[in-house]
């Protein structure tokens, strides 16, 4: 046998575990890419508005604030009656966010359907709207919609190419520590220490001169 073929089998079997995972993992984020239902998301926007020209920082804070508040039950009540969820059901549909210099409030809707992210992300940015109107006088701001959500024309997930690389990276890792778990020395067994035997021997009497 060539000394190529030798080192080509001497790799294989070194690194075979990753050879076997990583292959493997992208095969798994395939399948669940063409047997997971889709999952579409709408995009709804506010913006917040000063009552005050020129203090564009108070309507920024205020972004923040609402922005945080649109998952919660207290905004999310009307528009669970509207969508015909429930409220903890609408929670996990839907999400607020926010620009750090910019008084807007991106409201994000999932669904099953196209039709179906869209109603979530109006209906919350609606129930929003009304829920920070009411404190207006006090909070100096107003809430007005500024553009309502668009019918998504694919779904946001499952996405093949990303499914794959997640499956593949997952292979990655299992191959590595498979590969480390082998190298490992296995465990040697602890041998006891030399034994010192400290015990004094009595001295030999000292014999000066012949013997009688």
């Amino acid at each position: 046998m060539s000394d190529s073929r030798r080192s080509a089998r001497a790799l294989v079997r070194r690194w075979w575990p990753l050879a076997v995972a990583v292959p493997l993992g992208a095969a798994t984020g395939a399948g669940y890419a063409v047997v997971a239902p889709p999952s579409y998301t709408a995009n709804s926007y506010v913006v917040v508005v000063s009552q005050n020209p020129g203090d564009a920082s108070t309507a920024v804070n205020f972004a923040q604030t609402y922005g945080r508040l649109a998952g919660q039950p207290q905004v999310l009540a009307a528009a669970a009656a509207e969508t015909g969820h429930t409220v903890s059901a609408l929670e996990g549909k839907v999400r607020g966010t926010t620009s750090p210099d910019a008084p807007m409030i991106e409201i994000t809707g999932t669904g099953r359907r196209p039709a179906d992210a869209v109603q979530a992300a109006d209906a919350v940015a609606k129930s929003l709207i009304a829920f920070a109107n009411t404190s207006g006088k006090d909070t100096g701001v107003r809430l007005v919609p500024l553009a309502a959500a668009a019918e998504p024309e694919r779904p946001a997930t499952p996405s093949a190419p990303l499914d794959v690389a997640v499956g593949a990276a997952s292979g990655v890792l299992v191959g590595a520590l498979a590969l480390m778990t082998r190298r490992r020395p296995a465990p040697t067994a602890d041998l006891p220490a030399p034994r010192t035997d400290t015990t004094a021997t009595p001295d030999e009497p000292e014999t000066t001169g012949a013997r009688r």
